[in-house]
């Protein structure tokens, strides 16, 4: 299976460069304006998701300021206004995947990072060890405690997703938490002290009942809801009957592709990547 796929949440565009500029003194800068887990836009129709001048600038509150890099030249930086902020006329909140087609992919993803880095700062005020106050350090995306010498860095949450194959089948579940009707591959998060492709059989294994073989990885997504990495592979049934796990799995079966149930939304994320580029198979 030849996969196709381009990652919309990725902020490789980005370069950092540290000690990172000052806000303050920045000049020609690019502003990404965070409220609680959406983007706040410069304009219902404004197709970009920057703004030329950072909100406190005229009096506005700003709760936190991060350097998140620079673009062609110009320091972009994600600034967090208190949630029930008024907003100026014209500005308008948006989650980050609604942004979809409405900016540019490379803005896309540097909305989704900007997310994350502001919960980052947000949530790693204080020593997990100690619980004394931490500090930004000026060389490194991290913090460090000047009690105990703690170091955080944003946390990263490895995460599996695999369409698994049986004839001209493929593997689809339903979980309870998606919207009404959709199904989508399985997928489930790395545990300590295991490979991915360990994670891989036993994410299958736990939530289906079925063995798998031939597990091959296609590619990856940086999914940022709130900080996962999301790891894709393809694999082969290999031997079992399918048994749901009733926690986790609502629906499950195998469909072909003439019966396919409501998928997750074209070109947004890993997942329904994966099931194109089985589909195309076929047309190919």
């Amino acid at each position: 299976m030849e996969f196709r796929h381009t990652p919309r949440f990725t902020a490789g565009s980005l370069v950092a460069s540290y000690p990172g500029p000052d806000p303050d003194t920045a000049g020609n800068a690019r502003y990404v304006v965070v409220q609680e887990t959406g983007i706040v836009l410069p304009g219902e129709d404004a197709g970009t998701i920057f703004h030329p001048e950072p909100p406190g600038r005229n009096g506005g509150r700003v709760l936190r300021t991060q350097y998140l890099g620079d673009l062609g030249g110009e320091a972009c930086f994600a600034v967090e206004i208190p949630a029930g902020t008024p907003l100026p006329p014209g500005w308008k909140t948006s989650g980050v995947r609604d942004l979809a087609g409405r900016v540019p992919g490379e803005e896309m993803g540097i909305a989704a990072y900007a997310v994350q880095i502001i919960d980052f700062d947000r949530t790693t005020r204080f020593c997990g060890r100690c619980g004394a106050a931490t500090r930004q350090l000026a060389t490194e995306r991290a913090k460090e405690c000047p009690s105990c010498g703690f170091l955080v860095y944003p946390r990263l949450s490895p995460a599996i997703i695999v369409l698994v194959r049986k004839g001209d089948k493929i593997l689809l579940a339903r979980s309870p938490l998606f919207p009404q009707g959709m199904y989508s591959v399985i997928a489930g998060f790395v545990e300590p002290g295991e490979t991915i492709e360990h994670a891989v059989e036993r994410e299958v294994r736990e939530e289906t009942g079925i063995a798998i073989r031939n597990i091959r990885y296609v590619g990856s997504e940086p999914w940022p809801f709130p900080n996962s990495l999301m790891i894709g592979f393809t694999a082969e049934y290999a031997g079992g009957t399918l048994v749901r796990d009733p926690a986790e799995i609502e629906s499950l079966g195998w469909f072909p592709r003439e019966r396919l149930p409501p998928l997750p939304p074209p070109q947004l994320s890993i997942s329904r990547a994966l099931i194109d580029s089985w589909l195309a198979e076929r047309s190919g």
